[in-house]
């Protein structure tokens, strides 16, 4: 079992369970599943770019990606209705945790300049998504064969009902949050 599931079960739900005062363990909120999306706006262009994006995404996560793409024509951004625009994985279960743990433990922490992850960023139904400004924090890409630095958007859904629900839950399960001041 992941060592951040285990983390769950055995702290994190008591924890929880103590401080929201819930009667019944299975109202304790959990992580569902994790959305790692990457726009390619270029790929309009240039194929090869797209591509490069794909392989990337799939060193990440270690699962297979969904390209995504366009569902209207912009004549502005010379984009067609059908045009491969982007990639996206979502990850579920054991992969889940494994991918969050090395989010949290191992990529995170590589960010320069960093000071925590930004508190505004859930969407009122318990739900949070924030921005990577580039791919290469992960230990899975080599630095030497990066064609372009390239940002993701990562989305973790989870079972809470309320922003405070998920803050607590994800401050539980280690998410370097910011301070307040």
């Amino acid at each position: 079992m992941n060592r951040l599931k285990e983390r769950y079960k055995s702290q994190v739900v008591p924890a929880l369970t103590k401080h929201f005062g819930y009667k019944n363990p299975h109202q304790v909120p959990k992580m569902v599943k994790i959305v790692v999306s990457m726009g390619v706006g270029s790929a309009t262009q240039n194929k090869a770019i797209l591509d490069n994006a794909v392989k990337d995404m799939e060193q990440i996560t270690g699962r297979k990606v969904l390209v995504t793409k366009a569902r209207k024509s912009i004549s502005n951004f010379k984009l067609r209705q059908g045009m491969p625009i982007g990639c996206k994985v979502t990850l579920r279960d054991e992969i889940m945790y494994e991918f969050f743990d090395r989010l949290i433990s191992i990529a995170i922490p590589r960010i320069r300049d960093f000071r925590g992850i930004k508190n505004d960023s859930f969407d009122g139904r318990g739900n949070y998504s924030f921005g990577i400004k580039e791919q290469t924090i992960f230990p899975e890409i080599e630095f030497d064969k990066v064609d372009a630095v390239r940002g993701m958007n990562v989305t973790i859904v989870t079972t809470a009902h309320n922003d405070e629900e998920c803050r607590q839950l994800l401050r539980e399960l280690g998410m370097p949050f910011q301070r307040a001041e």
